[in-house]
């Protein structure tokens, strides 16, 4: 979602009652948030590798040294979102996927919003732990080798199983991320071998002071 696109979702109500501020920079959020007192921070993507590394390393750095301040994800569609739901390995307050009618993404976000203090409790971001059951530590282990470039013969050695139920654990995890292919396991194992530094979209609201 464009900065253009979440301008106008927070000109609508509900979202109207909060103040926008927006963020293309990591070093630029850095700065604000010692400067205001925002309660949430929203990161937009796209669906591209890079920015989901940008946001794990985000929402990390975030939960590490800002945890009062709510976390939530706007993935780009329900397979991003389930992505998310399994590999961020810092707490988030709500994944929405955004691709939803926009009276449906209005409703979830405002919903969240509105629940600022608990994290990982609401219902909106367990739709998709549920509805998917999480990754064992083989799988995860699997899409880890996968993503240095091993095949599954050497996975297997590396394991120590044998190849059938390499090829078993694999697809199962494909189950779980709701992919149909060694590109969209790989995307998955990007997650959970990176965290890298970098910039993206971000979002931090505060609610307007009326005097």
């Amino acid at each position: 979602m464009s900065a253009i696109g979440l301008t106008h979702l927070f000109a609508m109500p509900p979202l109207s009652d909060y103040k926008l501020h927006l963020f293309t920079r990591a070093d630029s959020l850095k700065v604000a948030l010692s400067r205001t007192s925002f309660f949430s921070v929203i990161y937009s993507l796209s669906d591209a590798r890079e920015e989901r590394r940008n946001c794990l390393s985000c929402m990390r750095e975030l939960a590490l040294n800002h945890n009062d301040i709510q976390r939530i994800v706007l993935a780009s569609g329900e397979m991003e979102a389930k992505l998310v739901s399994h590999l961020f390995p810092s707490r988030l307050h709500g994944i929405i996927n955004k691709a939803v009618p926009l009276i449906e993404l209005l409703d979830e976000l405002s919903a969240l919003l509105k629940e600022t203090g608990r994290v990982n409790d609401n219902m909106l971001n367990h739709w998709y732990v549920s509805h998917n059951r999480m990754l064992s530590p083989t799988e995860r282990a699997i899409l880890r080798y996968m993503s240095f470039g091993y095949s599954i013969p050497e996975i297997a050695t590396q394991l120590e199983r044998n190849i059938k139920t390499i090829r078993a654990h694999k697809f199962n995890a494909m189950v779980k991320l709701g992919v149909n292919s060694d590109v969209g396991l790989l995307d998955a194992a990007d997650l959970l071998t990176h965290l890298p530094a970098g910039e993206g979209r971000r979002t931090a609201l505060t609610i307007p002071a009326f005097s």
